[in-house]
């Protein structure tokens, strides 16, 4: 009886760990799994506000994908997916084709810029590595630029955020940390640079709990960084943002840098699929399976599930997409054997979200921490995060240890 061919796009949280525990399970002769992925290496996508600001390295933020997955039990092809054909079930890469008895899709997510002119041109995103390393470099460029010039352009040190959403207060966290280290570098006057976090909707970090996001706005304060709350984008151009403020209210703040990290979908390949999708993201059966189509999971930001207790879905977080890489793992091999699925159901430990590399808010196991507790709490996830995937010795070479700090 011909072996089963498992296909597993991406290998971000929800693909790779999809992987390593079929790898774990799987004899080798039981079937073919292979992975196939753009880059040679996974990103951890939590840690690039930190790659961003320039608080920790690109390179510390990656690790190569075959150092996490063992051949002959997993075949890793490097290639981009161009297309999905879920009737004919065959994925088309840029270097050939690939037929599947079973599809796992975790593509991951990409910026949503809400239609808003000029933000595909001119704001950077937190994407992946390299673009976290562009918004460090332009960032870098424009504090040694403002040092050369005879006649200086002050706004070249305004750095504009949009979103304070989890992924803008985290990177505002790491900006507030990193700018005295630029001025100290560059030799500019602290008091010359801005930064200013432009937020559409009425508050910080929907859904914290009150009392730390009033923490967390008044750390974020204290380093400097400013909040322009309710004041939705309205455009972005080279020289930098037109917010508006009221009813016929509008300013303009010029920036030498503007990062955007207000929003993200699914990937697009999702929309051309044929699968049922809600930008690009698809609200899955309880076992993961997509509507319609037994053979395909989604996993990851590419997924979509209602939390029935607020009727909203689960945030898209590492947490839930490494937790559903395990279940779909299972789930594959209980098809593989003939037995039924098992629902998912996300074990919310907690939320931490940082601020710089010292300070933090949160909720663990039922408990509101701050400052280098939360930190510290922080970090322990992390680490745990790649322990779960790689293991000790994965945690020694990319763990984060200034735990007390």
């Amino acid at each position: 009886m011909k072996r089963k061919t498992i296909l597993v796009l991406g290998a971000g949280y929800g693909g790779l760990s999809t992987v390593v525990n079929l790898q774990k399970s799987l004899g080798t002769d039981d079937a073919d799994v292979i992975l196939i992925n753009k880059n040679e290496y996974h990103y951890e996508s939590t840690w690039l506000h930190e790659a961003a600001a320039g608080t920790l390295s690109a390179e510390q933020v990656r690790y190569d994908i075959k150092s996490v997955v063992s051949e002959p039990k997993v075949k890793f092809i490097q290639a981009t997916v161009e297309a999905i054909d879920v009737k004919g079930k065959v994925v088309t890469t840029d270097v050939g084709t690939h037929t599947y008895d079973y599809l796992v899709i975790g593509l991951g997510f990409e910026g949503e810029t809400f239609g808003i002119p000029g933000l595909d041109k001119y704001a950077l995103a937190m994407a992946n590595v390299k673009s976290a390393r562009q918004i460090r470099e332009h960032i870098e460029y424009q504090f040694a630029t403002w040092s050369l010039e005879e006649v200086k352009d002050d706004s070249r040190l305004t750095i504009v955020v949009g979103g304070a959403g989890f992924s803008g207060i985290e990177l505002l966290g790491e900006l507030g940390n990193r700018v005295p280290e630029l001025c100290e570098e560059f030799d500019v006057p602290a008091e010359k640079v801005r930064v200013l976090c432009i937020e559409a909707a009425p508050m910080v970090l929907p859904g914290f709990d009150p009392e730390l996001v009033d923490y967390a706005v008044r750390q974020l304060n204290s380093k400097g960084i400013e909040f322009s709350i309710g004041t939705p984008v309205v455009e972005a151009t080279p020289e930098g943002v037109n917010i508006k403020k009221g009813e016929d209210e509008f300013e303009f703040i010029k920036a030498g840098t503007v990062i955007w990290a207000a929003g993200v979908r699914g990937n697009r390949l999702i929309e051309e699929s044929g699968i049922e999708n809600m930008r690009a993201r698809v609200k899955v059966e309880k076992d993961l399976r997509a509507p319609g189509h037994d053979d395909v999971f989604i996993v990851g930001d590419c997924a979509l599930m209602i939390n029935e207790e607020v009727n909203r879905p689960f945030p898209p977080t590492a947490q839930i997409a490494m937790q559903q890489g395990d279940m779909c793992a299972n789930n594959i091999i209980a098809l593989l054997k003939g037995e039924p699925t098992s629902e998912f159901v996300p074990d919310l430990k907690g939320s931490i979200c940082s601020l710089g590399d010292d300070d933090a808010i949160g909720v663990a196991f039922g408990k509101k921490l701050t400052g280098k507790k939360a930190s510290f709490m922080k970090k322990m996830v992390d680490n745990r995060a790649l322990f779960l995937i790689g293991g000790l010795g994965l945690v020694m070479k990319k763990g984060k240890f200034n735990v007390l700090k």
